[in-house]
């Protein structure tokens, strides 16, 4: 590795803070350094994905370990004068928790980081993906290297065995006996896949270990292949990914040149080869056989097992397919050893998951925890609760196959028996926090209306059963739901649950089946009462301005896109239900002191005390509540506005 700097600025270099300007931001710090003639004392390192994506763009100064989040360009010439010159830390720019107001300067302070536990993630944001020599720093490649003088593919299995690991791709199938059954097979030649297709709505594990450290996926896919009997791999990642794909051929040839990748790797007689196979985005094709079909050129559709890909696969020969993050695994636990990673976790459950931790949370981003740890220490402690004190209605796990956790569940342990017990999966780990504001009839409908459109439609059950579940959850959204409905859904998700194919028909009605599970009352007050407690389905919410708390500030009338509000400045407005698109514009622009529009639920009117009287438009305008004729806006609050 090169000489170390006085100074580095780990800066994000992961799709999110790409997204964010990351590569601009390092442009001008170098810019910035040179002329400052501190380009000799500070180096600015791009990474792979720091984790903290709600921070981004974000940085960390090392060696002191200082934590930079929400980084601008404007904010370059401060950060390099203060801080990398005169040595003085800023700290506006420093991570402030939402409950307090006192920055926190080191990333050790940070309650995001406290519980994590790195494996997968051990290089996340200290390492330049791009460079081989910054992964053999970190120990790179010494467990390829151990297996290869002082194993037999055999024991690198047994290791494995005994290590507990599980898939993390969904079925948290254990990898060594897969591993295990591909190697008794006779025929040849045989294949290793690395699955990064990762479909799952807000979810992005496979896609930043790719991107963030390229090197242990390919020294886990080259332990899998010594251990198996396979001379050649195959990392299917979906287009979509283009940094991720970038990095990773990069780190393929350097692979090679370095005598990692290829024939006789280490002079052992060793060889084994990597090529990426770029997917066209079909949800379907995370399931093992249909991503088998696409490598072939095929449609992506699955087949009947067994066999299963282990006994007859890519081209009808012995193929193992492993998700990106168990395979970034197997290295730190042929380096460490069995007993040591299978002593982190629950008894049944080994080991750390990654999740992508978004929705209604303070601090979004990817987390790696130690399979055990409660719904309540994630949400709580490593996500920083809830946004504006609003209530936790539930988590929705396993991407659109998972299902909803309630709050009564949040001292939960995170395992794959757990959720599954609970009516949820594991999934690759996507894990969307919902709050107060939350419909679950909406949710079920956005992950049905999801596997609906992802399914491949071979058979019966998930492509009509599908349609039939979105069909009846629309109708209930629209307040139009029927005695029987919530029957039918339970019926007719066992049935498909039982009578699908593959993995993704299987797993499709889980969503609306935990939500039934857990907030079936949601569900009775949209049919029998046509009425959305979360105040989310459009159908069943109307806007009124309160003629008492009204100012004619005009906010709301000018925002209003269909010319549905009427009134003049200082004068109380009204909104004509006729023309309102229920778009909820004027909702959010409405003055928070003064909260004139508000919004409720189908004739629920009894609960806001100055609606009661009001019910219609026409009673709003014969009320002497319109325009300049209408009635006065209070003066003083007017002018404050």
């Amino acid at each position: 590795m090169a000489e170390r700097k006085r100074i580095e600025l780990m800066l994000c270099a992961g799709t999110g803070c790409v997204a964010g300007g990351a590569f601009q931001i390092m442009e001008a710090l170098q810019k910035e350094l040179a002329a400052r003639e501190l380009k000799n004392e500070v180096a600015v390192v791009p990474t792979g994905c720091n984790g903290f994506c709600g921070q981004g763009p974000l940085m960390v100064v090392l060696p002191d370990n200082i934590f930079y989040g929400w980084i601008a360009l404007k904010d370059i010439p401060l950060l390099v004068e203060e801080h990398f010159l005169k040595g003085r830390p800023v700290k506006k720019l420093m991570f402030v928790p939402s409950e307090e107001k006192i920055p926190l300067p080191l990333l050790s302070d940070i309650p995001f980081f406290k519980k994590q536990m790195l494996i997968v993630l051990r290089n996340k944001g200290i390492i330049d993906p791009e460079k081989i020599e910054d992964y053999l720093a970190r120990d790179g490649y010494i467990a390829i290297e151990k297996a290869l003088t002082s194993m037999s593919p055999e024991e690198v299995i047994e290791e494995i065995k005994k290590s507990g690991l599980r898939g993390r791709g969904g079925a948290g199938f254990p990898t060594g006996m897969k591993w295990s059954i591909a190697r008794q097979q006779e025929k040849v030649p045989k294949y290793l896949i690395a699955n990064c297709d990762e479909g799952d709505p807000g979810a992005y594990m496979d896609r930043s270990v790719l991107e963030s450290d390229p090197h242990s996926v390919i020294e886990g896919m080259s332990l899998a292949a010594f251990g198996i009997g396979v001379s050649d791999g195959f990392i299917y990642v979906r287009t979509e990914y283009p940094l991720a794909i970038e990095r990773m051929q990069t780190a393929i040839s350097l692979a090679r040149e370095y005598g990692l990748l290829g024939t006789d790797i280490l002079g052992t007689g060793f060889d084994f080869d990597v090529e990426i196979r770029e997917g066209s985005g079909a949800f379907v094709c995370g399931e093992e056989t249909s991503l088998i079909h696409s490598i072939e050129g095929d449609i992506p559709e699955p087949r009947q097992r067994p066999p299963f890909p282990a006994q007859q696969g890519l081209w009808g020969c012995p193929t193992v397919i492993n998700n990106v993050e168990t395979l970034a695994n197997v290295p730190a636990i042929v380096a460490r050893g069995s007993a040591w990673y299978s002593s982190i976790g629950t008894d049944t459950s080994k080991g750390t998951k990654i999740f992508s931790l978004v929705g209604k949370i303070n601090n979004t981003g990817l987390i790696e925890v130690p399979m055990g740890i409660t719904l309540r220490e994630i949400v709580d402690e490593i996500g920083g609760g809830i946004p504006e004190g609003k209530a936790f209605k539930a988590v929705q796990t396993g991407g659109p196959s998972g299902g909803c956790i309630p709050a009564s569940m949040l001292d939960s342990p995170i395992d794959y028996d757990s959720l599954q017990k609970a009516g949820s999966m594991m999934g690759s780990g996507g894990m969307i926090v919902l709050d107060e504001d939350t419909c679950v009839v909406d949710v079920s409908k956005f992950f049905i209306q999801f596997t609906n459109d992802e399914s491949c439609g071979k058979c019966v059950s998930c492509r009509d059963g599908s349609d039939a579940l979105l069909e009846v959850l629309t109708r209930i959204s629209d307040g139009e739901g029927r005695e029987g409905d919530i029957e039918f859904l339970e019926e007719l998700g066992d049935a498909v649950k039982d009578s699908s194919m593959c993995g993704l028909g299987q797993t499709l009605p889980n969503p609306v089946l935990s939500t039934l599970r857990y907030f079936r009352e949601e569900y009775e007050a949209h049919i029998k009462e046509k009425r959305c407690p979360a105040l989310v389905c459009k159908n069943l919410i109307q806007y009124y301005i309160d003629p008492d708390l009204c100012v004619g500030c005009l906010k709301c009338l000018k925002t209003c896109p269909s010319g549905g509000i009427k009134g003049e400045l200082k004068y109380v407005h009204f909104i004509d239900q006729a023309d309102c698109t229920k778009c909820g514009q004027c909702f959010e622009v409405c003055p928070p002191k003064i909260a004139a529009v508000v919004k409720v639920t189908g004739d629920n009117f009894d609960r806001l005390e100055h609606l009661t009287e009001i019910v219609s438009c026409s009673d709003w305008k014969s009320s002497g509540h319109n325009g300049r004729n209408g009635k006065p806006a209070k003066t003083d609050a007017a002018e404050a506005v």
